[in-house]
Formats: structure tokens, C-alpha cells, sequence
């Protein structure tokens, strides 16, 4: 499958599909693309010169140099998949059916984008010595060295990165404050009743949280708020979130979302393009469950919307199948395992399981159908956080799938199993 067989000299008739993105939902792809009876050419192109690697790995083993890497153990060749690295892509054109790259266009029957997402950067610190971002394997290389000399950092962002790398940093016996522009950690994931909880993680851990500090300016060796304090920083991690990967699609025609820059895929997760796809942390979906458009940037969805794509392809056939998930994702920080099922509004209620004060808790959310109010005794299940309960996750997770009403006090009671406080 050289790239020969693209040129007019010798013409490629074989059906190709062609993956931008070698990441998880690119290589998922792919490898289901074989597990669904594709038995046409497939081409999996990476913007980086390493084997294709799993992401989650990277701010915990990786970066404490327990492990060197993350490598899929996938058999590209055995499996006829051409995988062509350090091959970023530059454009797409729908019209005739091509995938341009540096190295020249790639000609296909179907495309996938699956370029994922890019690390939001903090203005003002582009290319300033000692500033890192964390999202790729050479990420988190340059910043091994920093936790093995125990320097003192300043974490921008009290997200799930942020959280996920000052418990390496602490782990690792690095002097670490978190500074966090809302009033609470996780803002754009939870409510602060709840993730107020979770800032006490932080202290219990040696780190320091400060919320409500705005970055007024960053320079070699300190980091300014906005109210004139100066942190004294070796090194600065910027985590202040990630938008999709989808600049290179300008001038495609492929419609984009003009809040966040995803791909606007549909159901099935086509695009407004012909034979084209797209997946995972760079495409945004319609959910029929949620009756909402998700845009997911987790592991999980980049694991499942794959197998999605795949049969689509596979089957050549308008219909398909449709993707509609129960969105998921988990994060270890401070010595918890946390977990979140589902998908959440401002309108649905809160319920606590459990002491939030303690190890061990969950929180749900209820959704009360039409004509119903939070003080009807049952809701709809529509999302679940849990802290050390990994049972409720799993039982909730079901529930979710269902639809199923739960028993607000049979819910709200940890001794009682979620699967017994359906109504």
C-alpha cells in the first residue's frame, strides 16, 4: 500500500478509506474497520513520529518515568492497515475525494477525521522557557525531568488535567499551587456544591489550591495574578482546557460548529460531506437521549464512536446505525478514583449519596418528566458522579442506559444498591 499507488502513473482502484488522526479514535477505527469486514485499503495517518499510544497513561505512569511510553499493541501490518507517521493533514477536498497532506494527496472512497483536540494555550506565555502543556507523549517527556528535580510549579487550571498532574507533581515531591480563574475546581464539569468538596483534595495532598485568580502575566521563573501577587514558579503546566483539532478543515465545506469549532456530525456520525466521518475528541453528535448536541472529550467516547463509523462503513448503506452513548470517563487524583456516567443540565436535581465529607460518595442526577416538579418522589437517572464507589458507577451506568426512575429516598440512602432504588 505505497503511496505509489496513488499517482496517475499507476491508479489506485482499490476502495480506500483514509483516517486522518492516529490517535485513539483514528487507531479504534481502523482496527474495527478489519473487525467489520472492510476488506478494502486502509490508511491511518499521524501527525507524530511515534507509534500510535494511548493518552491517559501520559500524566500518570509516563510522566512519573514508571513507564517509557504507551504504545497500542496493534499489528498495523498484519492487520493491512498502512500507517503513515509524521503525515499530518493539511486539507480536505471533498468534492474529489481527496485527503491533502505535505507529503502529497491521498485519494479515498471514505474519510474519517479523527484529529482530535489541541491544548488551549495562555496568552501571553507562547513560547516562554519553562511553560508546558500536556497532551502529547513529547509533553510529557520535556516534563519528567521537571518532577525529577522536584521544582516548584504553578498549574494553570483546576480541571481534570490540572488535577490529574499536580497529584503526579505532589507524587513526586514538587512544591505545587493550582491556580483556577472560577470560584471552584472542575467549573465546567460540576456544580459547586459538589466540586466544593473536592477543593479540600488539594490541601490533604500538600497542594495549594487558589480559586478565583486570574493570570494577569507569566515570565521566566514567576507567575503574576491579577491582583498583583507573584508566584515564584520553575516551571508553569497549562491546563485550561482544549478545543477540536479542525482549523485544517477551512474552506472544506465540511460544516463546523460555530460555538466550538467541532465537526457537526450527525447521528451516525457522517458530516455534511459525502463519505465523510467524523470521531471522537474533534466531532460533536446529536443525542437523542439528551436532546442536546455532546461534544466529548473523553477516552471512552473515543473508544465506542469508532465501532460506530466502522459498521457505516462497512455496511455502504444510507441507514446505519446510530450513536447515542451514555457518555463516561474517569480521572485518579489525590488518591481517589473518580468516575462520571451521563450527561447533566442546570435544571436537574441533585441528590447526594453517601457523606461527601468522606472517601466514599456518589451524587445523582434526576430528571423529572413534563408536568413533574423536584418534589415528585422519582426522576428519570441522567447522570451519576462517583468517589470510591465504583459500584454505583457501574449499576448507575445501566440504569442510565435504560432510562429508568429511581426512588429519590431509596436513592439518596448508600446502604440501599442503586439497581434496588428503581421505581
Amino acid at each position: 500500500m505505497s503511496e505509489q499507488s496513488n499517482s496517475p502513473q499507476a491508479p489506485d482502484r482499490t476502495p480506500r478509506v483514509v483516517i486522518a488522526g492516529a490517535g485513539m479514535a483514528g487507531v479504534q477505527t481502523a482496527v474495527a474497520l478489519r473487525e467489520h469486514g472492510w476488506r478494502g485499503a486502509i490508511t491511518l495517518l499521524g501527525d507524530e513520529p511515534h507509534q500510535p499510544y494511548d493518552r491517559p497513561p501520559l500524566s500518570k505512569a509516563v510522566l512519573l518515568g514508571k513507564a517509557e511510553g504507551s504504545a497500542f499493541d496493534i499489528d498495523f501490518a498484519g492487520l493491512g492497515i498502512d500507517l503513515q507517521l509524521g503525515r499530518p493533514v493539511t486539507a480536505l477536498r471533498p468534492d474529489d475525494h481527496v485527503v491533502q497532506t505535505a507529503q502529497g494527496p491521498i485519494r479515498y472512497a471514505y474519510a474519517v477525521l479523527a484529529t482530535g483536540a489541541e491544548p488551549i494555550t495562555l496568552p501571553g506565555s507562547e513560547g516562554l522557557p519553562g511553560v508546558h502543556l500536556l497532551r502529547t507523549l513529547d509533553d510529557a517527556e520535556r516534563l519528567r525531568p521537571v518532577l525529577a528535580a522536584q521544582h516548584r510549579i504553578v498549574v494553570v487550571g483546576a480541571g481534570w488535567i490540572g488535577a490529574e498532574f499536580a497529584t503526579a507533581a505532589r507524587e513526586a515531591g514538587c512544591e505545587v499551587t493550582v491556580v483556577e480563574a472560577a470560584d471552584h475546581p472542575l467549573a465546567g464539569a460540576l456544580p459547586t456544591e459538589v466540586a466544593a468538596h473536592m477543593a479540600g483534595w488539594y490541601a490533604d495532598a500538600g497542594a495549594e489550591l487558589r480559586t478565583g485568580a486570574r493570570v494577569a502575566s507569566v515570565a521566566p521563573g514567576a507567575v503574576t495574578l491579577a491582583d498583583g501577587t507573584t508566584l515564584p514558579a520553575d516551571a508553569v503546566v497549562v491546563g485550561i482546557g482544549a478545543r477540536p483539532a479542525t482549523a485544517w478543515l477551512a474552506g472544506s465545506g465540511v460544516a463546523l460548529s460555530p460555538e466550538d469549532g467541532s465537526v457537526l456530525a450527525d447521528e451516525r456520525l457522517h458530516t455534511s460531506a459525502p463519505d465523510v466521518y467524523a470521531v471522537g475528541d474533534c466531532a460533536s453528535f446529536p443525542s437523542a437521549r439528551y436532546r442536546t448536541r455532546l461534544l466529548v472529550h473523553h477516552w471512552d467516547n473515543a473508544l465506542q464512536g469508532p465501532r460506530t463509523v466502522a459498521e457505516n462503513i462497512a455496511r455502504g448503506t444510507a441507514e446505519g446505525v446510530v450513536y447515542d452513548p451514555v457518555p463516561y470517563f474517569w480521572s485518579e487524583q489525590f488518591g481517589r478514583f473518580v468516575q462520571y456516567a451521563g450527561h447533566h443540565g442546570d435544571a436537574d436535581e441533585l441528590v447526594w449519596r453517601g457523606d461527601p465529607t468522606g472517601a466514599a460518595w456518589s451524587v445523582l442526577w434526576l430528571r423529572h418528566e413534563p408536568g413533574a416538579g423536584a418534589g415528585e418522589p422519582a426522576g428519570r437517572l441522567v447522570a451519576l458522579l462517583a468517589v470510591g464507589r465504583p459500584r454505583d458507577l457501574a449499576q448507575g451506568r445501566r440504569l442510565i442506559e435504560r432510562g429508568a426512575l429511581l426512588d429519590r429516598e431509596r436513592a439518596a440512602d448508600a446502604a440501599v444498591p442503586l439497581k434496588s432504588a428503581v421505581r
